[in-house]
């Protein structure tokens, strides 16, 4: 079985995700111009109702399953890890079929009494179906991720994605004649096209595997109950974590569109600009999320590999590595997104969310943090740590959400305003709680100043460039890529990168 390590993995899922989220930004760029933000606002209202099913389904089983696999692995046993697989796949089966079928049925209560807006009932029923999908594809992605094996999840990912975009933009456009409700099932119906894909391009891959793998190790001594309890030992405070993350995100979609109407609009505009904060400032946000996810993603196993071994420096030094590289990547995003906030958000037909991208982006360094962080821990098996601290920052974020938003004077600004402050809590937190239990030093200088220098000569190129450059595509273009490069630069003079970094890179390092 061939050796990756962690960056190397982190690279084939930065890839995929850098794909996807250029056809994901497109995709959101044709929603908002030819669809508009009330459809979006539609079916983002139901999605949060639809990511907390997601998680009760799974109950966090598919990281149980990387960190278990991974371990079983790195001590050579691999029909263990097969035996982990099998039980978790059928476990996921019966629990997706359940919780889609109930949930088919009871919509239609559903949607008159949680959600502020009925019309989302066509968009709730479409996404029933994908539940069980998902479920699915999660124990292979698990497992997949358990063998350190990147490439199976980034096919899988590229083929949904690419699904969804056509699938979905098509149908909502097509639907589109019929009424806004209709246009979000479109969307909807898109992103039950891509799942379906998506798990068809797994198991395809699991499929070509199986028999290499399945020759290695000696025969299983796993019982269902022994297996079964580490799943739930592992799974429930990752499960209680995502419970609380998609039951925030569940609140913030009734409460933010109530609150506004408080604070002076109409129902119809609260929706509105709902739907304007998450297809506009929440995408460019989280744009740079690619690298994060990825390098969370690939932490878990990599980390859990040392950490069954006893190989505390090289927790560490993993640990370190990760915080440090996502700061690099973070910092040059964050400073384009403020930066040419109001180009950006123009540019999905949102010019007047701008100043509410600038705060977020205060904000958004720790968010990617938090990310990766929350991979560490779970990764050196303090899966509880993350929810605590979210519940910590949950606590202070919602009643100022609550409290900013509406008044006339805030409203989204006041959003922003929360969200940020809850990503610094989080983010803190999980970083102090990492250099407890590891003993990784905080060097302020390699994940603070160095990438801050960069970041600086980033900014005074803009600052020269843009009187020059700004009001055209290609203009914007060549003041990123001029700051990218004077980025780059910087921390290859003041250390921050290296060449051996450059080196660890798959494909391109061998050059080097």
């Amino acid at each position: 079985m061939t050796k990756r390590t962690f960056v190397y993995g982190a690279t084939i899922l930065l890839g995929a995700n850098l794909l996807n989220r250029i056809l994901g930004f497109a995709y959101q760029y044709l929603i908002m111009i030819n669809i508009g933000g009330e459809a979006y606002g539609l079916f983002n209202m139901v999605f949060p109702i639809y990511m907390l099913a997601l998680v009760i389904t799974t109950a966090g089983i598919p990281l149980a399953i990387a960190k278990m696999v991974s371990e079983e692995v790195s001590l050579g046993r691999i029909s263990h890890a097969q035996s982990i697989f099998r039980l978790a796949l059928w476990l996921l089966s019966i629990s997706g079929a359940l919780v889609s079928i109930t949930l088919y049925f009871l919509s239609p209560y559903i949607a008159h009494r949680i959600f502020s807006d009925p019309r989302v009932i066509n968009v709730f029923l479409i996404c029933t179906p994908a539940i069980f999908i998902v479920s699915i594809s999660s124990v292979f992605r698990g497992y997949f991720q358990g063998l350190q094996n990147m490439v199976p999840t980034a096919i899988s990912q590229i083929c949904e994605q690419l699904i969804r975009v056509v699938v979905g933009y098509i149908a909502a456009l097509k639907l589109l004649n019929y009424g806004v409700e209709w246009a979000a099932a479109g969307l909807a119906l898109g992103m039950l096209a891509g799942e379906l894909i998506g798990l068809m391009a797994i198991v395809f891959q699991y499929q070509r595997a199986r028999l290499k793998i399945s020759r290695d190790g000696p025969a299983s001594t796993f019982s269902s109950r022994q297996i079964l309890s580490r799943l739930w030992k592992l799974a429930s405070p990752v499960t209680i974590g995502r419970l609380l993350a998609t039951g925030l995100s569940s609140i913030d979609a009734i409460i933010i569109p109530l609150r506004l109407q408080v604070a002076g609009y109409t129902a119809r505009e609260a929706v509105t600009l709902f739907g304007q904060l998450g297809g506009s400032a929440f995408t460019l946000l989280t744009f740079p999320s690619v690298f994060t996810f990825a390098l969370a993603t690939s932490l878990v196993p990599a980390i859990s590999e040392a950490t069954v071994k006893k190989q505390l420096s090289v927790v560490r030094a993993r640990s370190a590595e990760a915080i440090r590289l996502t700061v690099l990547i973070g910092i040059p995003c964050l400073i384009i997104l403020f930066y040419f906030a109001r180009p950006l958000t123009a540019f999905f037909k949102s010019s007047e969310i701008a100043p509410i991208l600038r705060i977020l982006v205060i904000g958004g360094i720790f968010s990617y943090v938090q990310q990766t962080t929350t991979g560490i821990l779970q990764g050196i098996g303090k899966v509880h740590l993350p929810v605590l601290h979210s519940i910590i920052g949950a606590v202070i974020r919602i009643p100022t959400l609550i409290y900013l938003t509406g008044l006339p004077q805030w409203g989204l600004r006041g959003t922003a305003w929360a969200y940020a402050l809850g990503f610094i809590i989080m983010a803190i937190l999980n970083i102090m709680a990492i250099s407890r239990y590891t003993g990784m030093p905080l060097d302020l200088q390699r994940f603070v100043l160095q990438p801050a220098f960069g970041g600086v000569g980033m900014l005074l190129v803009f600052r020269c460039l843009d009187p020059i450059l700004s009001g055209q595509v290609i203009g914007y273009l060549c003041q990123f890529s001029v700051g990218i490069v004077v980025y780059g630069t910087i921390l290859f003079l003041n250390g921050a990168i290296t060449f051996a970094d450059l080196r660890r890179l798959p494909w391109i390092g061998k050059f080097i």
